[in-house]
């Protein structure tokens, strides 16, 4: 037990309070630029086991249940900034430094301003690392050619390097493998690097059908190539941060996809993990090193970010969609929709956690383990 505390246990606590933190720091720093008194910026939920009030009259804080936080604004009813308490009652004073009397775009900003927070740190932290570490890629160069595949029928050998697709530059693998995704069947003349000559090759990637547990069927391209090298390219901190932020945005667009594919029923929602997945790979990350650490730091911080602004009231998303309406209606929506949106997002959410922490039972074999027990 004391193993898995120091290796699994403070690990997650220390990551996800780092990413909480820069969270909830985004939320500050807005709020006080736009003139709003923070009364409580809380890392963790519950009782309070220490902390302290700063001049400005914020309390600092740390909470009992690490799994979270929250900046708690003047005029806020709750944590969540759900709604507002005793708002008609305010002195002229009070309402210049309330959150709910500020202007919709004020607003919005200091609620966007949580997830950008967390894209702007793991854009810093993948720059960071790219600069010093360097930044692993495959490179497009043919380790294995699968029997019977579009590469053997084409001509492509082991030790060929791919050099373009259409006339389009290859530098990684990954660009060889989505130049063929898209086009199953599509005949694509490919130059390639064979002995230090350059040759030409029309290939014609394999059409791939699989079918989802809808019964809908869905079609890619597959060329049947393997690369297992694994290259370093070093990077000066201005192509870094450049690099960085097209690898954020491009992982953000990956997670979308997923989570499309999920929904559309092409892919497994096993994959989907909680709290104990993700204690469970922070611990495999700390004992790798610390350039598995930023990376898979700056990995969950990106889904932090992109999670809280999915459209699901409770989620700096849902707030984001009500600040939406109310600048399309001229006024807020009614105190009674927001209070029911807000349950319908709570319960969405709480019943979310419950089945990604059911995955996490199952993937850590929990669920079987109980099950020999009781057999």
């Amino acid at each position: 037990m004391i193993a898995g505390l120091v290796d699994y246990v403070i690990p997650f606590l220390v990551i996800l309070t780092v990413l909480v933190f820069v969270h909830e720091m985004g939320h500050f720093l807005v709020a006080r630029r736009a003139g709003v008194r923070v009364d409580v910026f809380s890392i963790g939920f519950g009782r309070e086991l220490f902390g302290w009030t700063a001049r400005s009259g914020t309390r600092w804080k740390i909470s009992l249940l690490p799994l979270g936080g929250y900046v708690k604004m003047f005029g806020d009813s709750d944590p969540s900034s759900s709604g507002g308490e005793n708002l008609d009652a305010m002195t002229a004073e009070e309402r210049a430094v309330s959150f709910h009397h500020k202007s919709l775009k004020a607003r919005a900003a200091i609620v966007a301003a949580g997830p950008v927070a967390n894209f702007l740190f793991a854009i810093v932290l993948l720059a960071g690392l790219y600069a010093i570490a360097g930044r692993p890629y495959a490179p497009p160069v043919v380790d294995e050619v699968v029997a019977g595949s579009a590469a053997e029928q084409a001509g492509i050998r082991i030790g060929d390097t791919f050099l373009s697709t259409d006339g389009k530059a290859v530098k990684r693998f990954s660009d060889l493998r989505r130049a063929v995704f898209d086009r199953p069947g599509v005949p694509i003349e490919m130059v390639i690097e064979r002995d230090g000559q350059r040759l030409t090759l029309t290939v014609t990637p394999e059409s791939v059908t699989e079918t989802d547990r809808f019964g809908a069927q869905h079609t890619f391209g597959q060329l049947g190539v393997r690369s297992n090298k694994v290259s370093v390219e070093h990077l000066d901190p201005f192509s870094a941060v450049g690099v960085a932020t097209a690898e954020t945005w491009s992982i953000v667009g990956q997670t979308l996809d997923a989570v499309g594919q999920i929904i559309a029923g092409t892919r497994g929602t096993e994959e989907l993990g909680g709290p104990l997945r993700i204690a469970e790979m922070s611990g495999d990350v700390a004992q790798r090193g610390w350039v598995t650490t930023v990376w898979f730091m700056a990995m969950l911080s990106i889904n932090l970010g992109l999670i809280n602004l999915f459209p699901i009231p409770v989620l700096d998303g849902g707030h984001l969609l009500f600040y939406g309406v109310e600048a399309l209606r001229g006024r807020p929506l009614g105190e009674r929709a927001q209070e029911w949106a807000s349950m319908a997002g709570l319960s969405l959410v709480i019943a979310l956690m419950l089945f990604v922490t059911w995955n996490d039972l199952i993937h850590l074999k929990v669920v079987e383990y109980i099950g020999s027990l009781l057999g």
